[in-house]
Formats: C-alpha cells, structure tokens, sequence
C-alpha cells in the first residue's frame, strides 16, 4: 500500500498566522515531483510560491483561491510514488523560509508626492513588518484545519483577487477586457496569462462600457496629475459600502499589529518645528529627514533600539535600519532603508525609488519588509501638522513630519517668513526616558536646520 503524506502550511517567513491562497498549480490526480510549485499563497506582505515536499499523486487540496489557511494546519496530501525522488526525512527542505515573487494588488501607493515641495509622502500610522527575532512575535501561534473563505474584490464590475490585479498590470492586461473562468465571473491568474498571451486585452485598447460608477467626486480632465491621492478626494477604498467584509491581507495583518502595539508599548511623544529657511532650492526633503534621523540616532542610541520586554533586553544597533511606512490601498506597509549611516543623498533616494516600486508591485522580499530599527512617517503630505504616531515593538520610536509651511518668525531686528517642518517624535517610556527623547528630537532639528 502507498504511503500517504500530508503537507502542513509552513512559516513563510514572516512570523503571521496564516496565509490566502491565490492558485492552486495543480489538482486532485495531478502527478506532483519534489521541489515543483505546488501552490501560490498571499500573505500580508507577499505572494509566495510554495514547492512540494513530495513527489507522488495529489490526493487532497485543502480549499480553494481565496480561501485563508491557518499556519500549521494540513495544506495538501500527497500518495508518494517510490519510483520519484524524495526528500530524506531529515533533510533540510526550507520550506520554512519562503520567497516571494512579484504579484498582488494592482494600487496606487503613496510614497512621494512633489507638489511645491520635494516632499515625500508616506502614511500616518506604520504597519509592522514582522521580525525574524522570534522575540518580536506577540503572543502563542495556533494551529488547526480551520479554512476561512474570502471573496475576490470586485472593483468597477470586473471581480479578481489582488494578486491577479498585479499580475494583469505587470503583464500589460486589462482585467476589465478579460473573460473570467472562475466561479461567479472571478477572473482567475490562468485568464490573465492567457490574454496576455493572446494579446486580446492590452492596455489602452477600448474596453466595454460599464455603468458608472455612482460618484459625485470623480475627476475631470483639469484635475492636476502631480498629486492624484490630494487632488482627487474620490473614496480610494475598493470594496463595497454598507457591507461586513472580512478584513484580509494586509489590513489583517494590521489589525493584529496594532492591537498588540496598543497593548505593549508606553508611549509619549514631543513635538517641535524644524526651520528650514537655510536650505537652498531643491533640497530632497526625504533625505535629508534620513540624515538628521542617523544624526539622531549616534547621539542617542537608546532611541536606535529594540526592547525585549519579556526578557528584559534592550539592544542598541549600530546601524540605522529605517523603517518607511507606505500608504496604499491594499493597507499600511514599512519597507526597510538598510544602513542609512552609509548612504549618500543619491543613494537614499535610489532605494527610497526602490522600495516605493516594489510596494506599488507587491515584489519586494520579505527580508525587504522587516528588521528595522526606527520608523519615519511623512502624513504631512495629506494633511496634517503634528501626531502621535503609532511605536510598533519591538522598536521604541518613531518620527512623524507633519505638513511643511511657512510661518511669521522673529529675527534679529524683525519678523520673517520661514519655511517649517513640524516634527512628531513618539517613543516607548519603557525604554526612553524624557532626556534622551527631548536630546534625540534637538539633534534631529539642528541637522535639519543647517544649509547643508
């Protein structure tokens, strides 16, 4: 008699409870060899291909496209088949790292916005990317067989999950031109490679009329392009009004985040202005914020550090790991700016590009999306002066820029109009005294005050 294997959902790598799946590469019957893409899951911050343990007969897929599976819980069974390799029990198979690859949602993200201002926009409040310290991850993970069914999104009539959103607009479809196949008119990823491959739904082409949609806010064609997410206050949520939905991705992910955040974190926070009348035109507003937080941080480590509570740790970093948060309408992201302590103005801005196109494309790594340090926010794009932004453990500070305007100051002799940046700094009192967050906050202010 043939051995029977289950698969059980692995960590992917990014410490979350369980993740959607987005297709299924085969079906009941299918012959399946080891290592072979066995299924694409979504998780808060990826779509990762996740390859089989086994070779043999697929005998059992546990849910369907858009259904959530429970980390831990059973995936798939496979009836081995001993004339195929196999895996020895005890090797390595690293199915516990994962990997992502470009997909999911087809969004707008706000990373910059250059109006009058160089200015970078990013959002009010930043999600966690979950560490690889296991001494980050709040609370017990529980396994079980429990599958929880979501819908795809329906967005302007055309229904499709996020991730073959982004794939129609890497592959240069036009999911609205795309004939379903999935069950209630849900075009699946199979309907995109097929009309990308056919060449039937490109972008640009004429696509069927549809009934407007009923908005009194729609743009007209004078609207200003520089800013689509200020000039246009059109709702920019995709999903139905009046309707319970489940929360999914990575708006679960930051409920979970959040929730623990208010629970751990003690936080307080200081506000002040920043007067940048010495700068010279065309400053980049980004990296200069990144210099005084790396200023900032070698005169205050305390600051530049993650707090174990549990364990009663503090560890201070070398280098400055600053965690960006994104805003897009698939939910809040952090991807990390790797060792701003050795990057020059070109380079900061060469990663920030980085880092906003993968958001946009949903293809950045995990690795990408955890391990930083301290966070920075820009709100003041949108709106908004000062804040008391959000500390996610285990980091204990995190620096909010506020809306830049001009302001009347005194001068020697008078009164001048200056341009100000207002400042927001929160930290956790658990592991930053008043001092060395007030120290911290001048440091910052005194880089960004200078002409250069």
């Amino acid at each position: 008699m043939s051995e029977k294997k289950s698969f059980h959902l692995p960590d992917l790598g990014e410490g979350l409870p369980d993740a959607e799946i987005v297709e299924w590469h085969v079906k009941v019957g299918d012959i399946i060899r080891l290592d072979e893409p066995l299924v694409s899951m979504e998780t808060a911050k990826a779509v990762v291909d996740v390859p089989s343990p086994f070779s043999g007969k697929v005998i059992r897929l546990a849910g369907a496209a858009g259904d959530v599976i429970v980390t831990g819980s059973v995936l798939a069974e496979v009836e081995l088949d001993p004339s195929l390799p196999q895996r020895a029990d005890a090797q390595d198979t690293g199915h516990h790292h994962g990997g992502g690859h470009a997909a999911p949602a087809a969004t707008q993200v706000v990373v910059e916005e250059e109006q009058n201002d160089p200015a970078v926009a990013t959002q009010a409040a930043p999600a966690k990317a979950a560490s690889a310290d296991a001494g980050t991850v709040v609370g017990a993970m529980q396994t079980s067989d429990a599958v929880r069914s979501e819908q795809a999104i329906a967005i302007g009539g055309v229904k499709a999950m996020p991730a073959v959103r982004a794939l129609a607009k890497k592959l240069g479809v036009d999911v609205a031109r795309v004939t379903p196949t999935g069950a209630e008119g849900v075009v699946t990823l199979a309907d995109v490679k097929n009309a990308a491959q056919a060449g039937s739904a490109k972008l640009g082409a004429v696509a069927p009329t549809r009934a407007p949609e009923p908005s009194a806010y729609r743009a007209t064609a004078s609207t200003p392009a520089v800013s689509r997410a200020a000039a246009d206050p059109a709702p920019r949520a995709s999903a139905n009004l009046d309707t319970d939905e489940p929360i999914r991705g990575v708006r679960r992910n930051m409920v979970r985040t959040m929730s623990a955040a208010h629970a751990e974190v003690v936080p307080t926070t200081l506000m002040d202005d920043a007067d940048l009348h010495a700068w010279a035109p065309g400053e980049d507003i980004m990296a200069r914020s990144i210099r005084a937080l790396v200023a900032a941080a070698r005169a205050e480590p305390a600051l530049n550090s993650w707090l174990n509570a549990k364990e009663g740790t503090l560890r201070r970093h070398s280098r400055v790991d600053v965690g960006i948060a994104v805003d897009s309408p698939e939910g809040l992201f952090v991807p990390a700016l790797r060792h701003c302590e050795r990057l020059d103005p070109q380079q900061v801005r060469a990663e920030l590009n980085r880092l906003r196109d993968g958001v946009k494309t949903r293809s950045l790594p995990p690795e990408d999306l955890t391990g930083y340090t301290l966070m920075l926010s820009n709100f003041g794009v949108f709106a908004g002066k000062y804040a008391t932004p959000v500390v996610v453990p285990p980091c204990v500070c995190i620096v909010g820029a506020g809306r830049l305007h001009h302001a009347v100051v005194p001068v020697m002799g008078g009164l001048e109009t200056h341009r100000l940046m207002p400042l927001s700094l929160t930290f956790d009192h658990r592991a930053v005294t008043g001092g060395e967050a007030a120290r911290f906050l001048r440091v910052m202010i005194d880089d960004l005050q200078r002409a250069r």
